[in-house]
């Protein structure tokens, strides 16, 4: 079962940049690390070999799971989106109805999620709560501390 998620331009960027970073980079410098291990003696009782190997397979990992992430990544055509409902890439203006605030967020993969930027993840408990919903709809959130509802003021793409 593939696990499709959807990405901008540029959180699709990020990612590729960041698997050449470690396939480029990173893996040369763990190739070294175990060959200048290896070249210090007996591999039975050489403990900077074993971690230099066990570095390697947690890069070789990570190397993987971006892989699987790349290949599973689908570019959202960010000019087709419709702004009558809260989507992926919306950009949600809400209100607080327990204390009257209001608050502004964009709605992005998990991967591109930015809290200081404004982006939520379209998988957290109020970007989940918040798909689908209109102007004016009122979407009741459940949190870890309780629940909170917001009114839908505004949609838009930025």
């Amino acid at each position: 079962m593939s696990n499709v998620s959807y990405y901008t331009a540029e959180g699709l960027k990020n990612l590729r940049e960041e698997l050449n970073q470690l396939k480029d980079v990173e893996r040369p410098k763990a190739s070294q690390a175990i060959a200048e291990a290896r070249d210090k003696g007996d591999l039975s009782e050489n403990a900077e070999y074993d971690a230099a190997k066990e570095a390697q397979g947690l890069l070789e990992l990570k190397i993987s799971k971006l892989e699987e992430t790349l290949a599973n990544a689908r570019l959202i055509d960010e000019s087709q989106l419709d702004t009558s409902k809260v989507l992926v890439l919306s950009t949600v203006k809400l209100k607080n109805r327990a204390n009257g605030m209001e608050m502004k967020y964009t709605l992005v993969a998990e991967s591109e999620a930015d809290l200081k930027a404004g982006k939520i993840s379209v998988s957290s408990p109020i970007g989940h709560g918040l798909l689908g919903k209109e102007v004016g709809d009122t979407a009741e959130i459940t949190v870890p501390n309780g629940k909170i509802t917001f009114e839908i003021l505004e949609i838009t793409r930025e």
